[in-house]
């Protein structure tokens, strides 16, 4: 059986994992029969947003690891621990910890660093063949990490987005919720999740999607090496 690694990054939106993002891609791979296995970087996050007013809670610090593990209850490991030969491949929920945590590209733009254990992961995933999905914003973090492969990836159609992927070697495709950029070349799934679905209907949609996707891709793999 199949076993998928799930990166998280923090537990809220605004700071961490989208939490309906994050839930959608658990639902997907258990409904899919997948055993999965939820990891974060053991780091302190950028900022702690108060998710009722909006605002950045000043003096406030959390662990993003610890914050995920809400997400996993308590289901996790720290991705320092992680050996990708372990997973048949990865799936990135969205939110702005990703863009914060995972890497800072919500502050750098294409001038991005990625977080050197979730970076390890992503280079030794793509280094072995494994396939990857990214949803939501994630999908910056491809782009970071492999523009130098042109990599084809999707965070909708937000136009200063899609020039800073441009920026880092990636290629940009508009999506509309519910669809995804399959890019077999590189092995990376993206698709647009509440980057511009409008309820959670759609965003289950959208993202079961491409873990259906990502298991296709997997499964082609074993059936063609076998």
């Amino acid at each position: 059986m199949s076993k998928i690694g799930v990166v998280l990054s923090g537990c809220g939106v605004f700071d961490g994992s989208e939490i309906h993002e994050a839930v959608a891609v658990l639902l997907a791979l258990a409904r899919a029969g997948v055993n999965y296995q939820c990891m974060s970087p053991d780091t302190e996050q950028m900022h702690v947003v108060n998710h009722f007013t909006g605002e950045v809670a000043e003096g406030q610090k959390r662990n993003v690891l610890v914050e995920s593990a809400r997400i996993a209850r308590g289901d996790i490991k720290s991705i320092s621990s992680v050996n990708i030969n372990d997973y048949d491949g990865l799936v990135f929920p969205g939110g702005f910890g990703a863009a914060k945590n995972l890497c800072n590209f919500a502050v750098a733009g294409a001038d991005c660093d990625v977080n050197s254990d979730v970076a390890r992961l992503v280079q030794a995933a793509h280094a072995a063949g494994k396939p990857m999905a990214f949803v939501c914003i994630s999908p910056v973090i491809a782009a970071a990490l492999l523009g130098n492969r042109g990599v084809k990836v999707t965070i909708g159609d937000d136009e200063e987005a899609a020039r800073q992927i441009s920026e880092m070697g990636g290629q940009h495709l508009n999506c509309t919720v519910k669809q995804m950029v399959v890019d077999n070349e590189n092995k990376i799934i993206t698709s647009p999740a509440y980057m511009k679905a409008e309820n959670i209907a759609d965003l289950f949609d959208d993202v079961t999607a491409s873990v259906n996707a990502l298991m296709e891709m997997i499964n082609n793999q074993a059936a063609s090496s076998a």
